[in-house]
């Protein structure tokens, strides 16, 4: 197994689990209250659950792979943007930071697989 298949699958059942959880945690309403979007915490939840499953059929279909991993490091980007805006320091921000840097280098990678 490959580094990048191993950060694939960290990535995937990672964000996926996150994204579930953004459906059924009373944790992650309170979090998305807190960012001041409440309203997106359903929909980030369905792109990081179905951008996790798109990173696995990456392996498969490169172009997905790259799509999915593409979507995730805009959301975390974006992720990353609104937990500077509400000033949460450099811990609290730090992991969504991570997983942008994560996610544009397998994007990157599924760019370079395609034929």
């Amino acid at each position: 197994m490959t580094i990048f298949n191993i950060l694939v699958l960290f990535s995937s059942f990672t964000l996926s689990a996150y994204g579930f959880s953004c459906w059924c945690s009373r944790y992650m309403a309170l979090e998305f209250e807190r960012y001041g979007l409440p309203q997106f915490r359903v929909m980030v939840g369905v792109l990081e659950f179905f951008g996790g499953l798109g990173l696995i059929v990456g392996f498969y279909e490169p172009l997905i792979g790259l799509l999915a991993a593409s979507g995730l490091s805009l959301l975390l980007l974006g992720g990353f943007i609104v937990r500077v805006i509400i000033k949460d320091g450099v811990l609290k921000s730090a992991p969504a930071f991570f997983y942008f840097l994560l996610n544009t280098y397998l994007a990157s990678t599924f760019l370079s697989r395609i034929d």
